[in-house]
């Protein structure tokens, strides 16, 4: 699975269920393009390159950091920070926000828990469960500063209520 937050306000932007390949994480940065309303965009993310290759394919001007960490014996003992496209902030290229996010995403699905009774062993269901998670943890969960992730990027005013949800009425033409 591959997932998009924005740093600050821990939006989950977007996400992508299949294996760690290209296609996947095309699939997510195509659907975080549709978000963004164009200028200069910064991405940090781990050592995985297919990031690099597809944000490639998708923007112009961006900076793109990376971080790789070093690990021996199964702990983490250096961490190297790259600058792969532009000029990103050298002090900003972290992971542990998403890193956290993903630990958060594992303990409320327990689907995503591989020896739980729970664990998914078909994709379309779990990005189902996904979405609507996304969307909960986005307008419903309250983090500490006492607003939703939409609140803060400014998407809602107040926060949803499960009742709202689960009675709009969503108007089609």
């Amino acid at each position: 699975m591959y997932t998009c937050l924005r740093r600050g306000s821990y939006f989950l932007v977007s996400f992508s269920v299949g294996r760690w390949t290209k296609e996947t994480c095309r699939e997510m940065i195509a659907r975080v393009k549709d978000c963004l309303e164009g200028g200069k965009t910064t991405f940090y993310s781990d050592g995985n390159d297919d990031y690099l290759y597809v944000l490639l394919e998708y923007f112009e001007d961006i900076d793109y950091g990376q971080i790789v960490k070093k690990r021996e014996n199964g702990r983490v003992v250096g961490k190297e920070k790259r600058a792969l496209i532009g000029n990103p902030f050298m002090n900003g290229i972290e992971t542990f926000n998403v890193e956290n996010f993903n630990s958060i995403l594992r303990n409320f699905l327990s689907r995503l828990v591989r020896k739980g009774k729970g664990f998914t062993k078909k994709a379309p269901r779990l990005h189902d469960a996904i979405a609507l998670f996304q969307f909960i943890w986005n307008f419903i969960h309250k983090l500490k500063c006492k607003k939703t992730p939409a609140m803060i990027e400014g998407l809602a005013v107040k926060l949803w209520t499960w009742k709202k949800l689960l009675t709009y009425h969503y108007a089609t033409d």
